[in-house]
Parts: C-alpha cells; structure tokens; sequence
C-alpha cells in the first residue's frame, strides 16, 4: 500500500471512478473494501488519518451489545451478534473471544442476568461463542482477585469478542487496495462538483502538498462519521444537523490492576451506562462515558467531570484504588448518533445506522458502531449501485478475508496483529538487526515495525505510527513522547524529511500526546 503509487492511479484515472467516498473511518473504510470486491473502481479520501477519530478510540469490543436487548432493540442485537461471528471468522488475527464477568452484588442480580445472557446465547445462533454460565463467589475471587469482594454475592460470566481497532483499520484499507481501490489519507475534500444540481464527483486537497486534485465519480459517499453535517452543507447549506455528538472516555491502566484473561463488565452505573474493565495488550482499558457534546473535533479532550467518573467508579470495583499517576493513558472519541426529538440523553440515542439520499444524489452514512461496518457497507453500496446506476454486482464480503488473516500467531506474539505481514517485519530485522532494537524501554515497538508502516501501511506522520499503526500511545502516552524523535529519525529516512520537518513533526507529536496525559 505504497502512497505514491495510488497518488499515480488517481490522477492516471482516464473516466470517472464508479463511486468516490469520503471518510476514512470504520464507515468509509468498509464501503471501500465492499465496493472494490465487488469489482467496483472506489476512490477514497480522509482528511487526516485512517481511522484518526472515532474508529481509534473505541473500547476494542466487537459485540452484540447486552445492554440493546434490555431496550428491546431485538433486531440490532441479531445483526450485531452476527457480524461479530462473520468478523471472527474473517479476521481471526485481529479479533478474538473474551470472557467478561457480571459480578453480583445483591443476590436477585446473578438470576437476573444470568436469564438475560441466555437469551444473549440463543439469539446468537451458529455464529456464537462461548456459552454463558453462573459462578460462585468462590470462583470470581478466583479468576478476578483484585475485584472488590465487599458483599459479592456470585456473578455470571458470557463471552463477547475483542479487537484492536485502529489495526482493523489499516487491514481494511490493505484489503480494499488489494482488491484495485484508491485510497488516500492526508487527502481533505474541499467541496463537492455538480452538473445540473446532481453531485458528479468532489474537490480534494493532498494536506501535505496542497495539490489538487478533481475527482469524478458516478457516485459520491459522505461517510465522515461527527462530521457527516458539514459535508452535507456542502450540497445543501440549508441541512439541519441528523447527528448528535456523544463523547466516551477511556483510562489506560497497568495490568497489575485486573490480572488475568477475564473483563469486567458493570450493567449499571451511576448515569445508567454499561462499564468495563478490559484486559487489553498487556494494559487494563476503564470506560466508558456517554457525555452530549456540541462540536465535533478531530482531537477531542476528556472533562474532568468523566474522568472523576471513571476513577470513582474504577475504585469502587476494584481492591486497588488507582490514582492519576496510574493512569498510562487517556483518551476520548466522539459518537455520531443519529438525531431524535425529545430525546433527553445521548445513552437513550439509537446505535443503528442511517443512510440518506439527498436531492443532488449525495449519499450519507451515518450511526451504527465497528461491529456492524460490514453490514453498513454492504447497505450503502447497494444504494450506490441504484443511485449512480453502477450496475448491480453481488456483495462478497461475508466471506472475504481481511488483510492478513492468512496467518494467525499466537496471542502473545508481538507481532501477532499483524498477521500474516509479520513475516516480512521479521525480514527487515534479518536483513539489519539494528532494526530490531524498541524504539523506546517502555513501549513494544520496534524500528523494523515503523520502517513496515511507512513503507506499506502510508503511515506519514510520527502520530500515524504511535497512536495507530501501534497503539503505543495510548500504552504509554509519557513513554511515546520520549520514543517520538527515534521514531521522527526513522521516518525521516523513509520520507526523506529535512532536519527542519523532522523536528517540526516530533514537536507535532508530543503537543498532541500532552493531551493524553492525566496530570496529578
């Protein structure tokens, strides 16, 4: 996936590409590879990275959603159970089972919810996990010994699927090249071009270079995730807002506060959110939040209010109280839930996703959550193909195999999600040893991995490699600011930055990375 070469294929493009998408989240990334398999030409432009925003900042859970079947959203659950089944089975190196314990504290609770996650099972079908049973206290103290035992009752525990999100990302986008797509990030869509009031392509803009490029397209796709609104006052600047912008906080723990292979999973909270406490690359994950927020930011930043709320509801479950020096890492990303009057909370705001049809034939996707982008992407390339009159070719991904999957390493393998790509990561410290020295004591990454991300995974920014391609920053945020110069020097050789843009980009880096720092 070399930058140049698909810079080279875009403006080598002879006619108008069958579909154009902006957006290069989960969303856009998806309908990419959907459309690309089916044989489709798919150009795709994001403004910053992949997955730069919500994509990277999820609590790393493909799941159903246990707390959807309590608001009877039946038919959401199905489709999100399934696809975490085909996503499994797909993606084997990226997306693996995790048990997640529910706790019981009050003795009517293990009844409870040991009723609802059968229910859970069923629905679930061919494509389940593992199913779920009741413990004893005797045996959560035993899996669990540093949850709080203080009135303990029992518990039950049910298996759901974890991934690394921001790495689903690049695989994605791998796959949709592979299969003859066009993607670009650093690539910001200035506007949209129309003919007769019908949108025929967009204005895009490469941020690095300021080059411009005119891109025609049969057909052209707003999936920008919080910022689907002000792409469509690009075609209307009368629309009115459809989404509403929730934020979600997460905390970054050492593993010595949740040893083990077993998640935690509280049903309730305060503010009647579901909270985790997640095993996750060696670190402990504590989220999350749901807080409406008004404007959509490409970096947003935690409220003191939701990291209290963290740290308070961390402590109250967990025999050892962290305080913010524990605290590795903090990060927060922003939701797009589609918009309901009278709709009092963003927790009560559905998780289904949307698609609309503009007068202009702009198409816009929005809602919905990582589990189910396959699904979204199959539902917006089958409007593509009856609004750009694209002709009609059947969906394959179901069955396709993601990026690297042909290879699956062993959990605790450090390349491991990489796939079958760890091979060549592996040439590169075989040819150069030095390569294989870590960029930093603290963090797993080594040079040949961030040499790999700028030769093959367009990695073009120290950012691109520390919080994405590796999610070191969000493992040791203090320990990505002192590695970020190696991994500037590195990058510098690939890239062929001057001294001047090498510093700036380390000077870049680590003024964002303050920001997922808790102070104390």
């Amino acid at each position: 996936m070399n930058r140049e070469r698909l810079v080279s294929q875009l403006t080598s493009q002879s006619g108008p590409f069958d579909i154009a998408i902006i957006g290069g989240g989960a969303t856009g990334l998806g309908a990419a590879v959907d459309a690309a398999s089916r044989g489709h030409s798919v150009v795709l432009v994001e403004q910053s990275d992949f997955a730069k925003g919500t994509s990277s900042r999820s609590t790393k859970l493909v799941h159903g959603g246990v707390r959807y079947l309590k608001q009877g959203n039946v038919s959401l659950v199905l489709e999100a159970l399934r696809e975490r089944g085909l996503l499994c089975k797909n993606a084997p190196h990226l997306v693996h089972s995790l048990p997640f314990v529910i706790p019981s504290y009050h003795w009517w609770e293990g009844p409870f919810y040991g009723i609802g996650l059968k229910v859970y099972d069923a629905l679930a079908g061919q494509l389940g996990l593992e199913p779920s049973r009741y413990l004893t206290r005797e045996e959560i103290i035993q899996q669990l010994p540093t949850l709080e035992t203080e009135g303990l009752d029992g518990g039950v525990v049910y298996h759901d699927g974890q991934f690394d999100d921001a790495r689903l990302a690049i695989h994605l986008a791998r796959t949709a090249v592979n299969h003859g797509g066009v993607l670009l990030n650093h690539t910001r869509c200035r506007g949209l071009m129309k003919e007769n009031g019908h949108v025929i392509g967009l204005k895009a803009e490469c941020v690095e270079t300021g080059r411009q490029h005119e891109i025609r397209a049969r057909c052209v796709i707003n999936a920008t995730g919080v910022f689907v609104d002000d792409v469509r006052r690009m075609d209307d600047q009368k629309a009115e807002n459809i989404v509403a912008l929730s934020q979600g906080v997460h905390l970054v723990l050492s593993r010595e506060f949740l040893p083990g292979n077993q998640a935690i999973m509280i049903p309730k909270t305060d503010d009647g959110r579901v909270l985790f406490a997640v095993p996750w690359h060696g670190r402990v994950i504590i989220g999350t939040t749901d807080t409406p927020v008004e404007q959509a930011s490409v970096e947003p930043r935690a409220l003191p209010e939701e990291i209290d709320f963290l740290m308070t509801h961390a402590a109250r479950y967990l025999t050892r109280d962290p305080r913010p020096r524990d605290v590795r890492s903090i990060y927060a990303g922003l939701r797009p839930l589609v918009a309901m009057k009278n709709t009092e909370s963003t927790a009560a705001l559905s998780r289904d996703h949307t698609v609309l049809v503009s007068d202009s034939g702009l198409i816009t996707i929005t809602g919905g959550k990582w589990t189910t982008y396959r699904r979204m992407a199959e539902d917006v390339i089958d409007h593509a193909e009856m609004i750009g009159g694209i002709g009609v070719k059947r969906c394959v991904t179901h069955d396709l195999m993601i990026h690297g999957s042909a290879s699956v390493l062993p959990k605790d393998d450090p390349l491991a999600v990489y796939g079958s790509d760890a091979a060549e990561i592996r040439d590169l410290m075989r040819e150069k040893p030095a390569l294989a020295e870590k960029v930093h004591p603290k963090l797993e990454l080594t040079a040949a991995e961030v040499v790999f991300h700028t030769r093959h995974e367009m990695a073009r920014t120290p950012g691109d490699v520390l919080a994405r391609r590796s999610r070191s920053l969000l493992f040791d945020a203090q320990a990505s600011m002192s590695a970020a110069p190696c991994v500037a020097a590195i990058m510098a050789v690939e890239l062929n930055w001057d001294a001047e843009t090498t510093a700036h980009q380390v000077e870049r880096f680590q003024k964002l990375a303050c920001g997922y720092i808790l102070e104390g």
